[in-house]
């Protein structure tokens, strides 16, 4: 079955139309994480060394696969609820508790949750207890829809940090976030496919993702929120779902909800946190838009850049971009974007002269879109 990218709109109104297919990542060993329960506020705690103070209960978190409770009492208080009053537009959606010092918690979100009020608006921003704070935009990046806002708070619960690259399908996963402005919301899944080629946004304005599918329930106002792992370990960053199309007479979940994942978040984040603005990598070619046959055509190449110095021609077709098949240039774009730039990658094309030839070499970098 061909594995073909798609499109999603973002934000409060969500539309897909599905193509089968998957890639599949190797299985994982999920280690024991000892807590502690508070046995009057039920709060969970951490447990460095498997024990417990007086008061508190012992916990077994990701003994059996996720312990929705325990990771729900964990997670809760590093998630917020965002509210968005702009000109033109309000809005809600989701975010998590990034980092935090002693006087300002930076949280990671979507940049279509809060660019509305990029250039005039009001962002607030509402803890886990309700209290209320306003927030500044630190720094957006459209083509991975991600933003980070700030506000004046410290010492607040970060949010613990997973890995997205050693997740595989079946994993027990855990949405968090504000559906319909409803914060607190938890809903549980597991990852239904990886590398899902996803773009969002609008066509002057198009997001990429290799997006993590899942099933747990998503719906609008949860854009931004954590995907967390069995462990309470934020693994994706929520940002679309699907619905059954433009005769649909409502949004929400269908049991397609589309994350960014984590690592590649995380690099733009911290990007976007030490200098305002963030980066992407690029090949330096162009794709034919008008080309309908399996692969991505390279319509022109960017001098100077990467695929001009490794000697790809005009004309070739991308047929695979690390062992991964390219079905569109989408597909091809998501794989790049997949990346970091500086990574090494393998491109093999057919030649416009017949033939194929791999390419290996190093993605260059180019500011990414605020």
């Amino acid at each position: 079955m061909r594995s073909g990218a798609f499109k999603v709109l973002t934000g409060f109104v969500l539309g897909a139309t599905i193509v089968g297919g998957y890639a599949i990542a190797g299985p994982t060993n999920v280690p024991i994480v000892k807590a502690c329960v508070d046995n009057k506020t039920n709060a969970l705690y951490l447990s460095k060394n498997g024990s417990c103070a007086k008061g508190r209960s012992a916990v077994d978190i990701g003994a059996t696969g996720a312990n929705v409770k325990s990771i729900a009492q964990l997670v809760s208080p590093s998630v917020v609820s965002i509210d968005v009053s702009a000109t033109n537009s309000d809005g809600t959606g989701s975010g998590s508790i990034y980092k935090s010092d002693g006087t300002t918690s930076f949280i990671i979100t979507n940049n279509h949750v809060i660019e509305s009020a990029a250039t005039s608006g009001k962002i607030d921003v509402e803890l886990n207890n309700g209290d209320i704070y306003p927030a500044t935009i630190v720094g957006r990046n459209s083509d991975y829809d991600l933003a980070v806002i700030s506000i004046k708070k410290g010492f607040l619960p970060e949010i613990p940090n997973g890995d997205s690259s050693s997740i595989s399908i079946g994993d027990p996963v855990i949405a968090f976030g504000s559906p319909l402005g409803l914060s607190g919301t938890v809903t549980s899944g597991i990852i239904s496919a990886l590398n899902r080629p996803v773009t969002t946004g609008s066509a002057a304005a198009d997001s990429y993702m290799d997006a993590i599918q899942t099933d747990a329930a998503i719906n609008p106002g949860n854009s931004g929120g954590p995907l967390v792992d069995s462990q309470g370990r934020i693994i994706g960053v929520n940002s679309a779902i699907a619905t059954l199309g433009a005769t649909a007479t409502t949004n929400g979940s269908i049991g397609l909800g589309f994350s960014i994942p984590f690592n590649q978040a995380k690099r733009i984040v911290d990007e976007l946190i030490a200098t305002g603005k963030s980066t992407k990598p690029i090949v330096g070619v162009s794709f034919d838009p008008s080309y309908t046959g399996v692969g991505a055509k390279i319509l022109a190449l960017t001098a100077g850049k990467a695929a001009e110095r490794a000697g790809m021609s005009v004309g070739s077709i991308v047929k695979t971009i690390d062992g991964f098949k390219i079905n569109d240039a989408i597909g091809a774009i998501v794989r790049v974007r997949s990346h970091a730039p500086g990574d090494l990658v393998t491109i093999v094309v057919d030649l416009p002269t017949g033939g194929s030839k791999t390419f290996s070499f190093t993605l260059d970098s180019a500011p990414a879109l605020p």
